[in-house]
């Protein structure tokens, strides 16, 4: 009994927190791109992000043990958000309206971590923690520029029913901040650490909790 309410546990967090990134980013979509915060909405989305992916791989990789499992987190967390996406296109926009954060590689690197270090939860949180935190916002920011022009879509699909801090605008290049990626990267790295250890806690926890 106590292993299957382990179990249920622990498959329960990991599915929170891989519907809450997905949710995250539906609902901090692409409109953020083209308001006038754009720059400072990137900067604190990829922090955002970094640290949904971190808690949860981590936890989800110490909890198994097996290096290769921080990705299948990753890959979890895109195929929600791809389907997701659909609820866009049935509004009428393209499907490339929100896009997907890359977390692959971040997961791939956690999961090299893991592994060159043999297993070693100090290394993984630091090592690990600093990777992710630099690698996302810098594979998002490529993704990003590979799709469509969201201020274009924004005023080619015109949506009444949008909220006010939803309404396009053109941007204010270089209002905020100069370099997002840089910032996000910086701020990403550090935070990601103490999330990083924290994912291992939270799987201690669990135990702990689960066999009281």
């Amino acid at each position: 009994v106590m292993v299957w309410l382990r179990r249920c546990t622990h498959y329960l967090f990991i599915v929170v927190v891989a519907v809450n990134s997905t949710l995250l980013t539906i609902n901090a979509g692409d409109y953020i791109f083209y308001t006038d915060w754009a720059w400072t909405s990137y900067v604190v989305f990829s922090i955002s992000q970094t640290l949904m992916l971190v808690v949860g791989a981590t936890y989800y990789l110490t909890f198994t043990g097996v290096p290769g499992t921080a990705t299948y987190y990753c890959l979890i967390m895109t195929v929600y958000t791809w389907v997701a996406k659909g609820a866009w296109f049935a509004l009428g926009y393209p499907y490339d309206f929100i896009v997907t954060p890359v977390w692959l590689p971040s997961g791939m690197l956690l999961d090299l971590v893991y592994w060159a270090t043999k297993k070693n939860k100090h290394s993984l949180i630091l090592f690990g923690g600093v990777l992710v935190g630099m690698s996302l916002p810098l594979f998002s920011m490529v993704n990003l520029i590979t799709v469509a022009d969201p201020l274009e879509t924004a005023f080619k699909y015109p949506r009444p029913t949008l909220p006010p801090y939803m309404t396009p605008i053109e941007p204010q290049v270089g209002k905020f901040y100069n370099s997002p990626v840089a910032l996000g990267a910086g701020a990403g790295a550090v935070l990601s650490v103490t999330m990083a250890a924290l994912g291992c806690k939270l799987n201690t926890w669990t135990y702990r909790w689960m066999a009281a």
